[in-house]
């Protein structure tokens, strides 16, 4: 004879804790967008009605939580080790720190909830990967969480692949930005040198940011529709910034690439290392040009909307902001970057009212957000994940 399960009780109010990666050295929130990522959610987390104390907890590297006091000087909440969460907490969000599977199991036996927040690419990651001899990226623990949570922009290539290889339900949650960090970063920038667009500039400089590790976000796109703009108003960009690209001007293939551009026969392109976002665009950059596989929502995007830049890109998932291309049209690229050099000192104040207003449904504090992932938490202790 079967017995009906019953739901286990709910704590009051939840002790939640985010995992983030944290090693001995020097480290940066401006790493990658997943730190950001994680001080964004325990941002919402603390407004949330469900949650009665919030931690980011170290894990995954060789540091300690007195490693981060730098790294996350301006955390909201308290930073704990993995011994404390695994007593401390109801519920842990793996996020930056991937869990040792041993303590997810622990964890679970005394009664805490485990949900892996996943906010990258993870399908084509680990197949580029496998197939061209990489270090691995997912670990497949076979951890039994109970729950996944991830991002609309991996509806189509990550959701199935989550519930095949974590064996459990997968949900999408709302993608999460807030200006405080970026605004943080702007006020320690050297004296004379501002964040935000600044109009009349006869030729722009363009910036382009794309990661270049991965084939979801790479530079080629960008760079062929600067080409594609200059080949039609050689007089419209002063200089081309390809960020995050040094290491491939060693190989044979980009410099052939490259070579064939009228923008580097010209003079006008250049390829560099990683440099924080806002110190870049603040002296250098009028314009953002991106390109996305499967990779629609990016910090990249709210930081230069946030600062009134023209961003040039292909997301279905930014609203009306920007100035759109599809797919991979380097050649409707061009073209939406010469519309932009055309209307954005004019139609400014208009551009800065659709961002904001766009920006505004990111914020941890909006109360839709907050509603919708305390729903999620709430849902943790009712039926099957029960």
């Amino acid at each position: 004879m079967s017995v009906e399960k019953k739901p286990v009780c709910r704590p009051r109010r939840l002790r939640v804790g985010v995992s983030i990666y944290v090693r001995k050295g020097q480290q940066s929130l401006w790493e990658n967008g997943i730190y950001q990522n994680c001080v964004f959610l325990v941002m919402l987390l603390m407004r949330s009605p469900l949650v009665g104390a919030t931690f980011l907890v170290a894990g995954g590297g060789d540091g300690e939580p007195a490693d981060a006091q730098n790294f996350l000087a301006d955390s909201p909440v308290p930073i704990i080790d993995m011994n404390e969460a695994a007593t401390a907490l109801d519920v842990m969000i793996e996020m930056s720190a991937q869990l040792n599977r041993e303590w997810v199991i622990a964890f679970r036996e005394r009664g805490g909830k485990i949900v892996s927040m996943r906010v990258g690419n993870d399908y084509v990651i680990d197949i580029e990967r496998m197939i061209f001899g990489k270090p691995q990226a997912l670990l497949i623990t076979r951890a039994p969480y109970h729950e996944v949570w991830t991002l609309a922009e991996y509806e189509n290539t990550c959701v199935p692949y989550f519930r095949s290889t974590f064996r459990c339900p997968v949900r999408v949650m709302p993608h999460l930005w807030s200006p405080l960090v970026l605004q943080r970063e702007a006020q320690r920038l050297p004296e004379g040198v501002s964040f935000g667009y600044r109009p009349g500039r006869r030729r722009w400089r363009v910036g382009i940011f794309e990661p270049n590790i991965c084939m979801v976000k790479t530079s080629f796109i960008p760079l062929f529709t600067c080409e594609a703009a200059h080949r039609a108003d050689p007089g419209m960009l002063e200089h081309v910034w390809a960020f995050n690209t040094l290491d491939l001007k060693a190989h044979s293939g980009f410099s052939e690439f490259a070579g064939s551009l009228d923008l580097v026969r010209h003079g006008l392109a250049s390829y560099e290392a990683r440099y924080p976002f806002c110190q870049i665009v603040a002296a250098n950059v009028d314009v953002v040009v991106s390109h996305q596989w499967e990779n629609a929502q990016n910090y990249v995007y709210y930081e230069a909307l946030y600062g009134g830049y023209p961003l040039v890109h292909n997301s279905h998932l930014i609203g009306e902001c920007g100035y759109r291309y599809h797919e991979f049209d380097c050649e409707e690229g061009g073209r939406a970057l010469q519309r932009a050099f055309a209307e954005h000192d004019r139609e400014f104040d208009a551009y800065q009212r659709t961002a904001r207003t766009f920006l505004a449904r990111l914020d941890p504090e909006n109360e839709a957000n907050i509603r919708i992932y305390s729903d999620a938490l709430a849902a943790l202790y009712e039926g099957e994940n029960a």
